[in-house]
């Protein structure tokens, strides 16, 4: 499990039980029978993240989640995720900070598996992946 790291890029931002939520990611790539490579989650704010958006996405919006894959035969990639945007997502959903967090964290990692979200059906299918991946580890709701 020392391939799944966390990073801070321009906020001061410490994950709860990180060991906890490697293992959990562990297991959820097992199940979905992936082969985990390197994983690096980085925190940063909306602004660091919008940037990066529009500089190598094209995209001039506001969002929660980049992810960078770096392989097609592994799960294996750089998951960067706005803090600013978990906050503010948590209160819209009325959730907790940590709950929309690890949404966000498990989200990135269904992306490297292969699940998309563009269409109705995509954001379904992803939407109850995280939904089952959140019970397993007890954040569901």
């Amino acid at each position: 499990m020392l391939n799944i790291e966390f990073h801070n890029e321009d906020v001061d931002y410490e994950l709860e039980h990180p060991d906890r939520v490697r293992f959990w990611i562990v297991e959820t790539v097992r199940a979905e029978d992936g082969i985990l490579g390197d994983l690096n989650f980085i925190f940063c704010s909306d602004e660091y993240l919008y940037q990066m958006n529009v500089d190598y996405l094209g995209h001039d919006t506001y969002t929660d989640v980049i992810t960078f894959p770096y392989s097609e035969e592994h799960v294996e990639g750089d998951i960067f995720i706005s803090v600013d945007r978990i906050r503010e997502n948590a209160q819209t959903f009325g959730v907790t900070e940590r709950q929309e967090m690890l949404r966000v964290i498990i989200h990135g990692v269904l992306h490297l598996l292969g699940y998309g979200d563009l269409t109705d059906e995509e954001e379904k299918t992803m939407r109850e992946k995280e939904d089952f991946y959140l019970s397993m580890l007890g954040t569901a709701g």
